[in-house]
């Protein structure tokens, strides 16, 4: 995991590092430095610091913050997941182009992981409960109520750093109502002794390799990702995919087409039998492109097209891009197509 994690200096809240899953990560890595901090959050040589873009990747690598998550939420989403769980982590050590949470968190954002995760276990527990049995099937799931555990990190890599995501896979093993859900570009086989008995849902993102290659950095190859997914099935997981972000260029439709020929070819009845997915067009930023262009212009080339985009302030007030409405539409629609012709087992939860 050197290429991914070479952690060399742990920011740490002493509360964070007097709990026992604090202490557990700290003898992970006991020759990095500890630097102590008031809070996760606030870390100026780490956050928020646009100059940060010359280190980008190698803080992601060598940095590691340790917290204690102050508020615990379960906010409903309704799309993906019936509710975002309280998070155990946030950051990554990957370096997708087009991820969300750099312009959200402040330029950087290295894995922070919560030591508090009996509290956050206690806290989904009881609100599973409080919900009991789901009235009626949606497009989250036709009986359960889905959690999503990694909205702004990648569980598979988290897993990595700290028993934090195992122990919610366990959690949900047996609560009767509710099931996990994340979304990973990182293939950890580790996962595969978990025994989730069908209640956490992993959903693999996908996209062509011309695409994956110059957007999905740091992650594991697309080729990689379908190989795993039999296995997975077969080990107990729900196996869904994420066709995100969906990139328009010359040539995107065959590149999708021949990428779905690779997904048919490379899972097996099983795993055919329970596919669906989520297709997410790029949404992207006025600032992360700019920050994007310090450090990866090249990917650039393809995430910030304004002869295609549109431009929607968001409701903080940032400067988001789209693809046009009405275009949009046909490329969706275009794609669905695609889906349903060369992957027609592959049930479609939502097209955007």
């Amino acid at each position: 995991m050197s290429d991914l994690l070479d952690i060399r200096r742990i920011y740490v809240e002493p509360a964070a590092a007097e709990l026992p899953r604090g202490r557990e990560i700290l003898a992970r890595f006991p020759d990095a430095e500890r630097v102590e901090v008031e809070s996760h959050s606030r870390i100026p040589e780490l956050y928020g610091d646009e100059t940060n873009v010359n280190r980008w990747v190698r803080i992601k690598r060598e940095a590691l913050v340790l917290g204690v998550k102050k508020s615990l939420t379960a906010r409903p989403n309704g799309r993906s997941a019936d509710f975002i769980a309280p998070s155990t982590a946030n950051g990554c050590a990957m370096a997708c182009a087009y991820c969300y949470v750099p312009r959200r968190k402040g330029y950087s954002n290295p894995i922070t992981v919560f030591a508090n995760i009996d509290k956050i276990l206690g806290y989904v527990q009881r609100h599973a409960g409080r919900q009991g049995v789901k009235p009626e099937p949606n497009e989250c799931d036709p009986k359960a109520w889905v959690y999503d555990i990694g909205e702004n990190s990648d569980c598979s890599l988290d897993a990595r750093i700290s028993d934090n995501v195992r122990d919610l896979v366990e959690l949900f093993r047996w609560l009767p109502n509710a099931k996990a859900s994340f979304a990973t570009k990182h293939v950890n086989r580790d996962l595969l002794e978990w025994d989730p008995q069908g209640r956490t849902r992993i959903r693999f993102s996908l996209m062509p390799h011309r695409d994956a290659k110059l957007l999905d950095i740091r992650t594991s190859p697309i080729a990689e990702r379908i190989a795993a997914i039999d296995d997975f099935v077969a080990a107990g997981y729900e196996v869904h995919v994420n066709f995100s972000p969906v990139v328009v260029r010359d040539g995107w439709l065959e590149d999708w087409a021949a990428m779905l020929s690779e997904l048919d070819a490379g899972i097996g009845p099983a795993a055919k039998a329970q596919l669906a997915a989520e297709v997410i067009f790029l949404t992207h930023n006025r600032d992360l492109h700019e920050v994007n262009l310090g450090w990866h212009p090249k990917a650039e080339e393809l995430l910030w097209r304004p002869d295609l985009q549109q431009v929607k302030r968001s409701q903080n007030g940032a400067l988001n891009v789209r693809y046009r409405t009405g275009e949009k539409g046909r490329n969706v629609a275009a794609l669905t197509e695609v889906i349903n012709r060369v992957t027609p087992y592959c049930r479609i939860r939502y097209a955007f």
